[in-house]
């Protein structure tokens, strides 16, 4: 009787096919978060796990302890796919914040009061300081090539039914012109005057009566100006009479320091 020899039989390997999955499904949605430049961030983290993942099951696939070559390829492929489309989305998400910040700031810029640019003496002289007070007949000229100009004081002789007269104070009249030296038209609705008078800087009231205190109306076109005459109510000591004229929200004001008495 002769007895048959059984050889036995290899003990099986288990096979490892659980990071080629999850790189092919961390590479998927990385992929998808990365066709979305806000979602960036997050397509680089998934990207870069699904890369490693996808590299490391390879390995396993050439050392026979996976059997899963395509879908470990696949993943790794489609992190490396998703780490690309987030340097592209992080370059649109940063230039288009820029972009944002910079409409902002000229939003800003623009919407700020203009400041005097320059200030020129009446006499041809030069220019003063515009950030002191001007002088009768000087010009404050802004950016926007706005001019104003405020003429030297004299005594003004209220009417009768004058408002904003005291007895025994005196008043005095100043002409004030704006040109628009700009291309856009100018508001010249918004313009305010305000005065105060002496060396303590009483307020100085505006008068109105049938020859002044109007004040500038209407709109002022490029390459045109406005004059207006203004009057205001002085205490009889006053030896001067600071004129602040603002020419509305989109310019700061500037002064005059006049003499009068």
């Amino acid at each position: 009787m002769s007895y048959g020899t059984q050889i036995p039989q290899a003990p099986q390997v288990a096979l490892r096919n659980g990071l080629g999955t999850a790189a092919l499904i961390l590479g998927i949605i990385g992929t998808l978060s990365g066709l979305i430049p806000f979602f960036f961030w997050l397509a680089g983290i998934l990207g870069l796990i699904a890369l490693i993942l996808g590299l490391v099951g390879r390995g396993r696939v050439k050392r026979g302890e996976a059997n899963n070559k395509g879908v470990t390829t696949t993943g790794a492929v489609l992190g490396l796919a998703a780490l690309i489309l987030s340097v592209v989305g992080a370059v649109i998400t940063f230039t288009a914040v820029s972009d944002a910040v910079d409409e902002i700031n000229k939003a800003v810029e623009e919407s700020a009061p203009k400041d005097p640019s320059s200030a020129t003496k009446g006499d041809g002289g030069g220019k003063a300081d515009a950030g002191e007070g001007l002088a009768a007949g000087d010009s404050s000229v802004y950016d926007d090539k706005l001019k104003v100009t405020v003429s030297e004081p004299k005594p003004y002789t209220p009417s009768e039914f004058a408002a904003g007269h005291t007895k025994g104070n005196k008043a005095y009249q100043v002409t004030v012109v704006i040109e628009n030296g700009g291309t856009e038209h100018f508001d010249a609705a918004l313009v305010t005057l305000s005065a105060r008078a002496g060396q303590d800087g009483v307020a100085a009231e505006q008068i109105f009566d049938e020859k002044v205190g109007t004040g500038f109306t209407g709109t002022i076109l490029p390459g045109k100006k406005s004059t207006v005459v203004f009057a205001f109510d002085a205490p009889a000591a006053a030896k001067n009479l600071t004129v602040e004229v603002s020419p509305g929200l989109d310019h700061n004001a500037a002064q005059w320091e006049l003499k009068v008495g």
